[in-house]
């Protein structure tokens, strides 16, 4: 094993977890030794990310468990409830690094700032490069949630403008 850190840090709202998810938490793998992963709690992917979730906080932590455990066999990882952007681990020494998308990289910046406030070395940043489906547009569970894309980025073709001719 040939990793960056001995602990990064992810976080999302994970309600479907789909290609970029996928990326997203590979990279984390890849760079850390154990990954702090942090799941949005139902308040605050509602209330302060505006989501629609289909899947509570325990569906999705269920869900997240079981791709980690198929994906990451024999790999360490810790996952806590987000009730804001950063969550109080990433706010301590053993939090080396953060794996953000493009999205969600600026926020990291406030993180830092918080960090060096604390006497925290800042977070070494670990940018992902959004995924993006067949027809050239980031994947985003808004857009499977519309039907647009499937979860590995492949179009779904729109049946209302499909003619038959019979």
């Amino acid at each position: 094993m040939n990793n960056r850190f001995k602990i990064v840090a992810v976080g999302g709202v994970f309600d479907r977890i789909h290609k970029g998810h996928k990326a997203l938490l590979t990279k984390a793998f890849e760079v850390g030794e154990f990954v702090l992963i942090g799941l949005a709690s139902d308040n605050f992917a509602i209330n302060v990310e505006g989501k629609k979730l289909e899947h509570n906080y325990e569906e999705r932590l269920m869900n997240l468990e079981k791709f980690l455990n198929e994906s990451f066999p024999n790999r360490c990882y810790k996952i806590s409830q987000l009730n804001d952007y950063f969550g109080p681990e990433i706010f301590t020494k053993d939090v080396e690094g953060i794996v953000v998308s493009e999205e969600t990289a600026g926020r990291v910046k406030i993180a830092n700032e918080l960090r060096r406030k604390m006497g925290l070395k800042p977070l070494e940043v670990v940018i992902v490069k959004m995924v993006l489906a067949e027809n050239g547009k980031p994947i985003s569970t808004t857009r499977i949630k519309c039907g647009e894309i499937d979860e590995e980025g492949r179009v779904i073709s729109n049946r209302s403008n499909t003619f038959i001719d019979v």
